[in-house]
């Protein structure tokens, strides 16, 4: 009985018939005759090893990803003498092709009876496995624990850098986990900014790995298509168009009848337009990884296996040892690359790390005549409102689906209980029930399916972070232990990765932005519960539609929920902040409140717009408690500051804005430093930056030995401020301090009681206008909050969100860290000269690489611009043109309601960056006549008032 697509989905009255505990208990007694030793069948009838989902099945061809998986068993069957002519196949078996007329039910019970593959099996060319089961070496640079592809990526980076003693460990063979079961897709595209040069270097390396390595790695290239079967994906793919137009990879928009051209066996009833990307494909992810470590071992990394590591220890001058079963191994560094064991390697020192095993399904049928007949392969496609992606598999074709977050199935009791011990290339039992609704949207988007047999379905664990992104580099808290884990597509971004993270161990510094990869942002405000909760909403929000200022709502909220949440949580739109809830914009009568994203003008313009007004005309109130807050205090606490930042150390009682420089002279980080008391620092910085900027100080305090304390008080301390024209005015009913402009200056610091609550309080604000940071205990926040309310009810005080605060900050020509500034930018070409002081006597780091940087010139340089646009505002990331080419790209953006119209910074070459210049910025498939003009838009208020006392009328 062929298991033929629409025969299953006309079928629905045997679905309860064909995966009862009874029909599966029939075919087991009608199959055990002449089955192999193997596993029994569990009591419910379900043929799986005891505690163990099913061991993999074969795949129909003897080339390309399941043509691996048929090598693979058939050598298996071939050493375990399993192979039983026609009836058990082996070696010699007849080609699958020939028993496709076997009963798909019975066909399957036969692949679930396979025994599991032991270490030192041949591998997907017929070949056996290089493995060394021993430690090897008892002294090592660089330890990497984990043989999948990511893993041996990086071996073969660390070492054809010439890095010595590298070793990789791997408990049970290469590629066991999640790699060999990959659909093995290769992308250009990202969604985000960063991830594209993950990927566009993958694609490259693979490209040439073969001729490096002698060693096939199956890679296909025909291209791919995302399908926009709605107006809305249109402006997506509009959207992501600007995005990638100053990355130098291809990305086209292309009609439905370029679609049509590319992918002939489409239904185009639906399609409204295509998003091509030339040179995306799929490569055997066995295949890819043996070319890796067969080049990790040519320039001279050791890769054992199978070497289970058993325990960790971490000495106090900060070297590892490696405990295993054979010996142990010293190590500089470690690198936690173990998949979905990563868990259990973090917790053998303490860390619980955000990870869940999902179930990932995806199908491969036999031969279709109309695929067999084309004359070239066809393209990825991905249908995204079917939420699957398809391609071309030898003459038939795959496709997997992502399932709604309520269908879709997690692996729970891993991360409770740990993986199964023996666990290396088994596979989850199927269910075709859980993707129906995919089935049939992609019979209806490619109608060859519907004759198509099913011969192979696929359903294997693969690793999700809570947000679907990796985690990778070294982690806060724990001396020379790095990551690089949590990888829901590591074919695509094992060789991008491994480079990345190759030569940031090398360089000592990340080589360029990366940020939403750092394993630091997450905390211990990550539960499980939370991960479960987000690891489903991110797989089944995989294909959803891309909006600007995305929001997502699993899991929230976190314990990481400032004083003020449960007052404000009503009257506003929250947004999520390193797991703190923190308002957006809020609500009044008459408002659409709620969520409601668009790639245009949605229901929050209005209303930030009366919060602007009411910061620049009267007096404001915003919750920053999301901040990260250290304290550092010690007898080398200025040494180090003055070591650790470009600008100046604050004196006692002031305040300013410090950044933190790589050595090649890259803003790392910026914080808002202030000197408490002689010695005594805190140290302010954004919310999504808290571990990312600590584990750097932390790091500095090690390396160089300083004698210094550093606290991490940003749990414990709430922070409101207060800005508008009337701040003063209202702060001072509540406090007997002075707190005029004579006694209580700009960027200065002081512990005062207000209302009878103790704060520090810091006259700065990002806003521009007059206004105070305080910082108080957390439990004062309501007390402290409440107070000042009523004490503003004359001066008409109300609140405002961060969407208002991004407009205030950018109207003042504010930088922000992550977006005009980074590890992609130095402080030069950033603007930020007044923060950096090359004439200091502390050698800061970065500080000679800033003076040769400033000796040579720099190239671009971040401009201000003003655009006449319609009902679309820029963000950031979108293509600058001039004269028909990217020249550049935006960093932020936003509407300015001060001047009524867009606004926005913009990385330009130096000779386009003159005041006048006339510039195009791209939104949304058009571009905007935009103009360089002198920032800021408006000045800040501490500048404003020395402008009137010399009688100069400043501008606002």
């Amino acid at each position: 009985m062929p298991r033929r697509l629409d025969a299953i989905l006309g079928s629905w009255a045997l679905w309860p018939h064909l995966y009862s505990s009874g029909r599966r208990r029939e075919l087991w007694a009608a199959v055990r005759a002449v089955s192999p030793p193997g596993p029994a069948p569990d009591p419910a009838g379900a043929l799986v090893r005891p505690g163990q989902p099913r061991s993999p099945p074969a795949a129909p061809c003897s080339k390309g990803r399941s043509g691996a998986l048929l090598r693979e068993g058939r050598a298996r069957r071939a050493r375990d003498g399993t192979g039983r002519g026609g009836q058990w196949r082996g070696t010699g078996a007849p080609h699958p092709c020939c028993v496709c007329g076997m009963s798909a039910v019975l066909r399957g019970a036969l692949r679930r009876l396979r025994p599991p593959r032991r270490p030192g099996a041949l591998g997907a060319q017929g070949r056996k496995e290089a493995s060394s089961p021993s430690a090897g070496k008892d002294r090592a640079d660089t330890v990497i624990i984990g043989g999948g592809c990511i893993g041996v990526s990086l071996a073969y980076h660390l070492a054809k850098a010439g890095l010595k003693d590298v070793v990789l460990l791997e408990k049970s063979e290469l590629t066991a986990g999640s790699t060999w079961h990959a659909a093995g897709l290769t992308t250009y595209f990202h969604p985000g900014i960063n991830l594209k040069k993950i990927h566009a270097y993958s694609i490259k390396l693979y490209e040439k790995l073969e001729e490096e390595t002698g060693q096939a790695v199956g890679f296909h290239q025909p291209g791919s298509i995302r399908i926009a079967s709605t107006p809305t994906r249109v402006d997506e793919f509009k959207y992501q168009m600007t995005r990638s137009g100053w990355h130098p990879t291809e990305q086209y928009l292309i009609t439905p009848e370029k679609v049509q051209e590319l992918f002939p066996l489409l239904n185009m009833d639906k399609v409204l337009a295509g998003l091509y990307n030339p040179g995306d494909g799929h490569i055997d992810p066995y295949s890819l990884t043996m070319a890796l470590a067969a080049g990790a071992r040519k320039y001279g990394a050791q890769l054992n296996y199978p070497v289970q590591v058993t325990n960790l220890n971490v000495r106090s001058d900060g070297m590892w040892e490696v405990e295993t079963p054979l010996g142990i191994i010293q190590a500089k560094r470690i690198v936690n690359a173990a998949g979905f064991w990563a868990r259990d390697i973090g917790k053998m020192i303490g860390l619980q790390h955000p990870l869940i095993p999902v179930h990932h399904q995806y199908v491969v049928t036999s031969t279709v005549p109309e695929v067999k007949a084309l004359k070239k392969e066809l393209p990825v496609i991905r249908d995204l409102e079917g939420s699957y992606y398809l391609r071309q598999e030898r003459d038939g074709l795959l496709f997997g689906p992502y399932e709604r977050e309520e269908k879709m199935k997690l692996q729970e009791s891993w991360v409770t209980n740990g993986v199964p011990p023996g666990f290396g290339k088994e596979l989850f039992e199927s269910d075709l029930d859980r993707i129906m609704e995919h089935i049939e949207a992609a019979m209806e988007m490619v109608p060859v399916l519907r004759k198509a047999d099913i011969i192979n379905t696929i359903s294997g664990p693969i690793t999700y972070s809570p947000d679907i992104l990796p985690m990778v580099g070294p982690h806060q808290g724990v001396i020379n232990y790095w990551v690089a884990i949590g990888f829901g597509y590591g074919i695509i971004h094992a060789g991008g990765m491994g480079k990345y993270l190759s030569d940031w161990i090398l360089e000592g510094e990340p080589p360029f932005d990366l940020i939403e990869v750092d394993p630091n942002r997450y905390g211990k405000w990550t539960t499980t519960e939370y991960t479960a909760a987000k690891a489903r909403e991110s797989y089944g929000f995989n294909n959803i539609v891309g909006y600007p200022k995305e929001e997502r709502f699993a899991g929230r909220p976190t314990e990481r929920t400032s004083g003020l949440y449960d007052l404000l949580k009503s009257k506003c739109s929250m947004g999520f902040h390193a797991g703190w809830e923190q308002p957006h914009w809020f609500y009044k009568p008459g408002d659409e409140i709620g969520y409601r994203p668009s790639f245009w003008r949605t229901n929050w313009f209005e209303p930030v717009g009366r919060e602007y007004k009411q910061v620049m005309e009267k007096v404001g109130v915003i919750d920053l408690s999301p901040f990260g807050k250290f304290k550092v205090k010690g007898t080398d606490s200025v040494k180090l500051l003055d070591h650790l930042f470009a600008n100046v150390v604050p004196k006692v009682g002031s305040t300013n804005i410090s950044h933190m420089l790589t050595p090649r002279g890259k803003v790392y980080a910026e914080l808002t430093v202030s000197q408490l008391f002689p010695g005594e620092f805190m140290l302010v910085t954004g919310s999504g930056s808290e571990l990312h900027d600590l584990r750097w100080i932390e790091e500095e305090i090690r390396r160089g030995g300083y004698k210094v304390e550093i606290e991490n008080m940003t749990d414990e301390m709430g922070v409101l401020s207060v800005a508008g024209p009337y701040a003063r005015q209202v702060l001072q009913k509540l406090t007997n301090e002075d707190l005029s402009n004579a006694s209580f200056k700009f960027l200065q610091c002081r512990h005062l009681k207000l209302s009878n609550i103790a704060v520090t309080a810091i006259r700065i604000s990002y806003t521009g206008e007059l206004g105070w940071e305080l910082y108080h205990r957390k439990e004062d926040s309501v007390p402290l909050y409440s107070a000042i309310m009523e004490a503003g009810q004359k001066e008409g005080i109300d609140d405002f969100g961060t969407y208002a605060l991004n407009a205030l900050r950018l109207e003042k020509g504010f930088r922000a860290w992550g977006a005009e500034m980074n590890c992609d930018t130095n402080p030069l070409e950033a603007g930020l000269e007044y923060f950096v002081k090359l004439n200091k006597a502390a050698d800061f780091t970065g500080k000679q690489a800033l003076k040769q940087i400033k000796e040579k010139g720099i190239k671009r340089r971040l401009v201000y611009l003003t655009l006449e646009t319609d009902n679309v505002d820029p963000e950031g990331n979108e293509s600058v043109w001039h004269n028909g080419k990217v020249i550049g790209n935006t960093t932020s953006g936003c509407f300015s309601y001060g001047a009524q119209k867009s606004l926005a910074f913009a990385y330009v070459p130096m000779e386009l960056s003159k005041v006048g210049q006339k510039l195009e910025v791209e939104l949304l498939g058009k571009n905007y006549p935009a103009t360089i003009i002198q920032e800021p838009l408006v000045l800040t208020e501490p500048t404003r008032m020395r402008l009137q006392k010399k009688g100069e009328s400043p501008k606002i």
